[in-house]
């Protein structure tokens, strides 16, 4: 690791006045896409800002028709959530399926969706779902998070807050593993919330995205029979050791009608 100066900031205002003076500060939650790149100095921060000690990030509640996350949270806790459980279990199922126990136990869901990792879960979530993103500042809905690759729309000194998920009325989330890193190789999630569908799709591409074909398809028809037709041009996706993008091009049809079976049955 490079050298670089370690702030532990007691409140939100500290935290973000912090990040403010160092332009070039990374923010610490629980710290599983971020130290990995600085030990193999790839980043190199002048400061790190250690978010660990701030409460007001922490939590899972019921607002209404929302199960808002603090963006501290980890895994593990959304997974065991009683509240996501009961109100929007997707989520859980989610959160459960993310790495392995390790990352899971100190992984955070502000530190995933921030990082925007390609092959990442929760980033699908909350496109599948309509979710918004609340910072220090602003609400950022999820279509308009999400970039490019490892990109959002955050702004320098911005924080992350919570993350507010619609409750849906049925949803699913399907992935196709990396049987090592357990990285999406492709993920879907569909959710029909309030006479909407949605379809996203992570793991496919250099970001999340949403595939409008299905979701015009399942609004019309939510069986897996309405979007066994359509497929996705390969020219666009992601071509690798693991999967060309043509076999990516036909994992996102298979498991989107996976994702929409599960739904139905409520699994």
């Amino acid at each position: 690791m490079y050298s670089f100066e370690y702030h532990r900031p007691s409140s939100l205002k500290e935290a973000a006045s912090l990040a403010r003076k160092y332009a070039d500060a990374k923010l610490l939650a629980g710290g599983q896409s971020l130290i990995p790149p600085l030990k193999l100095r790839l980043a190199r921060p002048s400061a790190m800002i250690d978010l660990g000690n701030l409460p007001e990030l922490r939590g899972i509640s019921v607002v209404g028709t929302n199960v808002v996350i603090g963006a501290a949270t980890r895994h593990a806790e959304v997974a065991a959530s009683k509240d996501v459980q009961m109100s929007l279990p997707v989520l859980a199922k989610v959160a459960s399926g993310i790495g392995d126990r390790q990352v899971r136990n100190m992984g955070t869901i502000g530190g995933s969706i921030a990082n925007n990792d390609p092959a990442a879960d929760y980033p699908a979530a909350l496109l599948g779902l309509g979710a918004s993103v609340t910072t220090n500042k602003r609400d950022i809905s999820a279509d308009k998070f999400f970039t490019g690759l490892y990109e959002t729309a955050l702004r320098p000194g911005e924080i992350i807050t919570s993350v507010a998920f619609p409750m849906a009325k049925r949803a699913a989330y399907i992935k196709f593993r990396n049987p090592a890193s357990r990285y999406a190789l492709v993920g879907v999630f569909v959710s029909e919330t309030a006479g909407r569908v949605r379809v996203a799709v992570t793991g496919a591409a250099p970001c999340v995205f949403r595939v409008k074909d299905m979701e015009i398809a399942l609004a019309a028809k939510f069986a897996p029979e309405a979007i066994a037709r359509i497929r996705l041009p390969a020219d666009k996706l992601n071509s690798d050791l693991h999967a060309s993008a043509e076999y990516r091009s036909h994992l996102i049809t298979v498991l989107a009608q996976r994702a929409v079976e599960a739904a139905l049955s409520g699994k």
